[in-house]
């Protein structure tokens, strides 16, 4: 009863931070202006936007592939698939409740372990948050007397005070820190043995190998270059599904390259928002960076609606559709299993 009242609390806690955003984003916007600039809107662009998403989610899926081979199993595609885009779907519920979602999905349809995956999905996102860095390092270097002020004070400096206030400690608190971790370790060494007998430490320290084994399975690749070649491809699906969807709208057609990979990094930082799915936080950040390219923040909204709800209807329609695919396929499995017991 706690667990699930937690779970409500939390929930409820993420939802409430992205409707701020959005009062945030939209206050004072008016609502006829929104609806008229989406009318205005070229829909066979947001449809070829649609089209360059969907080719990242397939190559997304292949490179999963390529994470969970050296651990051993072979998932197929189809199943690999519904199970990222089932991972989606449940961010709308919850901040990366999708991350182990998807873990749990591969794992009732190919019988693969979920802590194993779960390492594999952090090494996934670690490489996506590596090229973030770097198309925020090269919109910055493209033009950094332009898209310096947005970056310092947008981002800079908020991540500034947060690591100032983590960090903002007496070296006596890091002493302790390292001392009782050092401890932690030695303890452990000591009496693995003997723990182990206890259900509860042999399980958390299986998961806790298992997700380890996952997140080095990078380096056990026998693909390592087509892995690179899929992360660089995502994100130019990234990039040119972002241009599509400048070309939709009158207000930003014309807006050149370097305007389309700063959204496209702003955006990224939004969606990264531990809010539901981005909600609030992506639609805030690119109307306000859309204006210094002297967009209202009228159109600037408009955009960012576009952006964000066109690429979660299709998130929402392949997530259900996924999420009805792993219940039948696990299913199925399980009748089967059951049969030949």
């Amino acid at each position: 009863m706690r667990q699930a009242l937690f779970k409500t609390a939390r929930i409820l806690l993420f939802f409430s931070a992205g409707i701020f955003l959005l009062v945030l984003a939209f206050r004072d916007i008016s609502l006829q202006e929104l609806i008229e600039g989406l009318r205005s809107a070229n829909y066979l662009w947001v449809l070829l936007s649609l089209t360059f998403a969907s080719a990242a989610f397939i190559s997304r899926t292949c490179r999963w592939i390529m994470l969970i081979e050296p651990l051993g199993y072979k998932p197929s595609v189809k199943n690999t698939f519904y199970a990222l885009m089932t991972g989606y779907l449940a961010n709308f519920i919850l901040p990366r409740l999708g991350e182990i979602t998807r873990c749990g999905s591969l794992n009732r349809t190919d019988r693969i372990p979920a802590d194993a995956l779960l390492g594999t999905v952090i090494t996934e996102r670690i490489a996506d948050l590596l090229m973030l860095l770097l198309l925020a390092l090269a919109v910055l270097l493209i033009q950094i007397e332009f898209f310096g002020d947005f970056f310092f004070n947008n981002i800079v400096i908020p991540l500034h005070g947060k690591a100032s206030s983590m960090l903002d400690l007496s070296w006596q608190f890091y002493l302790f820190a390292g001392s009782f971790f050092v401890l932690l370790i030695i303890i452990y060494l000591i009496l693995a043995s003997r723990l182990r007998r206890f259900s509860l430490f042999a399980r958390s320290e299986k998961i806790v190998r298992q997700v380890v084994t996952g997140m080095i399975s990078v380096f056990r690749m026998d693909r390592t270059g087509a892995f690179i070649l899929h992360t660089l491809f995502i994100w130019l699906m990234y990039y040119l599904m972002t241009w599509a969807l400048f070309m939709a709208l009158p207000a930003t057609a014309d807006l050149g390259t370097a305007a389309v990979l700063f959204v496209l990094v702003i955006g990224g930082f939004g969606m990264a928002a531990p809010v539901q799915a981005g909600i609030g936080a992506y639609h805030w950040i690119v109307s306000v960076g859309l204006g210094l390219y002297d967009i209202s923040r009228e159109e600037g909204l408009v955009f960012a609606t576009l952006s964000h709800e066109s690429q979660a209807l299709l998130m929402i329609v392949l997530g259900t559709f996924s999420l009805y695919m792993v219940y039948t396929i696990a299913r199925k499995k399980t009748v089967t299993w059951t049969e030949q017991r």
